[in-house]
């Protein structure tokens, strides 16, 4: 007896399923590969990594390998500077450019259009085309070999693309709310603070992805302004791990698994979040 069309459906159906996931994990197999790979260099020697086995797990497990980018070459060090100079940058970013979007959104004034094509004007200047004239600059105020060197012009480059990013979100908010609040008895600062400022949480997170990703691996700026061991961030630092006649390639590929971990955590904690900004952009665009 033949098998009915519901039932032909459903193993149509099944098929179609088997053929799409199967299609799916060999798509994650080859995204995840590259963090596998990274993860078994790093606990390997030169002899191991050069002598045919570069892609198999480690025949001798090599922890050492991240005492040594740690604490010999100093990984934790400029681990700490990354963060502070990466910290400082998407703070001071979302700061500025959340007060400016709002004050280029809601606000009338007579040097609105030239402040925002002002803003926009700096997405179509490369970040590297200024090195030389910022340095100078630096040089010139002292400012060479600090934090402030490199957090400075970080935050001069990302706050056009976060002034894009406000300036589109806010304007899908409906004025209604701020309307409300000030028939409340809200000043403009309660209303920014407490209506504005919380709705635009999804926003936030995808300029926070946008800056940490520019700062946490900006190497030129980092290598030009930044010769004291005690002012590296990690780019610079990973590159002084390679001597000058022999090169510990474990020690490095240590040192860049514990580059990689912070931008994994961010990722996955607050990728929902610019899912969701992207989606609410679209629809209200």
């Amino acid at each position: 007896m033949g098998k009915s069309k519901k039932e032909l459906d459903k193993v149509k159906k099944i098929g179609t399923s088997g053929i799409v996931y199967s299609l799916l994990f060999i798509w994650a197999a080859i995204q995840i590969f590259p963090i596998y790979w990274l993860f078994t260099f790093s606990l390997k020697s030169n002899s191991e990594i050069f002598g045919g086995n570069a892609l198999g797990l480690p025949k001798e497990w090599m922890w050492q390998n991240y005492e040594k980018a740690l604490v010999t070459g100093k990984v934790g060090l400029y681990f700490f500077n990354s963060i502070i100079v990466t910290g400082a940058t998407i703070l001071i970013t979302i700061v500025v450019s959340l007060m400016a979007s709002y004050a280029l959104t809601r606000m009338n004034f007579k040097l609105k259009r030239p402040m925002n094509a002002f803003y926009m004007l700096g997405l179509t200047v490369p970040i590297h085309s200024a090195l030389l004239p910022v340095f100078i600059m630096l040089r010139s105020m002292k400012l060479v070999n600090s934090y402030i060197a490199l957090i400075l012009p970080y935050v001069a480059f990302a706050i056009p693309m976060a002034v894009m990013i406000f300036t589109g979100f806010i304007s899908s908010i409906p004025r209604e709310l701020e309307e409300s609040a000030c028939l409340d008895g809200c000043s403009i600062y309660g209303v920014f603070f407490r209506i504005i400022a919380p709705l635009m949480k999804p926003a936030v997170a995808t300029v926070s992805i946008f800056t940490f990703l520019q700062a946490w691996n900006e190497l030129m700026f980092a290598v030009v302004f930044i010769s004291d061991t005690r002012y590296k961030t990690l780019t610079v630092g990973i590159q002084s791990l390679a001597g000058q006649y022999t090169i510990d390639w474990g020690a490095i590929g240590a040192g860049l698994v514990v580059a990689t971990i912070p931008t994994l955590i961010v990722y996955i904690f607050m990728s929902k979040k610019v899912q969701d900004s992207l989606v609410v952009g679209a629809l209200k665009g």
